[in-house]
């Protein structure tokens, strides 16, 4: 696989990250959102959750494109890079724990992405 279209994968995990934590974000301090329909129309209209659902339709339109140029057997897996990322992500951005289970599993999902990553196809 070529550098541009690991990088073209990288772009568009970290786009799909950028959204979830929008998300995050937009749902902090939000517990009685979902208790009426006006509650939850207003959450989606809210500035936070549709940025995060617009990066995610970036993300998608990124994606088909990668699909054109990598199989999916390869570029799917690389993209879990995306559970790497929301965990250091939401340590240093929400205090989440970082805990040794979460460590070792992230450990694990690096071996399989490199090996994914050499093999190319």
């Amino acid at each position: 696989m070529s550098i541009l279209n690991f990088f073209l994968i990288l772009v568009n995990t970290l786009i799909l990250v950028g959204g979830q934590f929008l998300w995050k974000f937009g749902l902090m301090g939000r517990t009685d959102s979902y208790e009426s329909v006006g509650g939850v129309v207003k959450l989606f209209l809210s500035p936070l959750i549709v940025s995060g659902l617009f990066m995610y339709g970036l993300a998608t339109v990124l994606w088909l494109f990668i699909l054109t140029r990598v199989p999916l057997s390869v570029a799917y897996p690389i993209q879990s890079l995306a559970y790497i990322f929301a965990v250091f992500g939401a340590y240093f951005v929400f205090n989440e724990p970082l805990t040794t289970p979460k460590i070792i599993g992230v450990l694990l999902i690096m071996a399989g992405v490199s090996l994914i990553g050499l093999q190319g196809n």
